[in-house]
């Protein structure tokens, strides 16, 4: 995996003070993404062992209550082992701060894959199924979908364009529903 950024202060991309990691990589290419210096795979630095220390350093203060993970796409093919490692070791280590993560993925496109991948036998398509909902599994907060330039409202909260949810992955996985973690 690959890194655009980290932001150790960060108070745009989630509720609170958080850390932000921005994952290199992304296929979709929305129009006018604000972020398209991350869509080359082969950009921006090597998630190394030394990066991903510094990043569990500036997570490991008080005062930050949030981490957020988003790009590029974290759950593109090239980012899913990392981006899972990453948010495992997280969660463990770290167990009272909130796991936020932006993807271009709808909800449904990702509880369905992992729903079909029990069905077929292609182990590529499969193991991304599967890693995509365990990486869900383990965060608190999703914001879903791609963005839509005709749908840009800069009155949301935490995303840029009305298609895109913000949801409340614990409760959502508990009820078998869609739970928003706000409108």
């Amino acid at each position: 995996m690959r890194y655009a950024q980290i932001r150790s202060m960060d108070i745009s991309n989630g509720e609170g003070v958080g850390v932000s990691l921005f994952v290199q990589g992304c296929d979709r290419h929305c129009f006018n993404c604000f972020n398209s210096e991350t869509w080359d795979f082969n950009g921006g630095k090597e998630w190394t062992e030394e990066a991903k220390n510094k990043f569990m350093e500036l997570i490991d203060r008080p005062y930050i209550r949030r981490i957020s993970v988003l790009g590029g796409e974290p759950l593109a093919e090239q980012n899913l082992d990392e981006v899972l490692s990453l948010i495992k070791e997280i969660r463990n280590s770290f167990p009272n701060k909130t796991i936020w993560l932006y993807t271009g993925y709808k909800f449904e496109q990702i509880k369905d894959a992992f729903i079909e991948s029990k069905k077929w036998l292609q182990a590529s398509w499969k193991h991304s199924a599967i890693i995509r909902w365990e990486i869900i599994s383990n965060v608190d907060v999703l914001v879903d979908g791609e963005y839509i330039d005709e749908q840009k409202d800069l009155t949301l909260k935490w995303r840029g364009s009305k298609n895109q949810r913000v949801i409340d992955a614990k409760e959502t996985l508990k009820q078998g529903k869609v739970v928003l973690y706000c409108d």
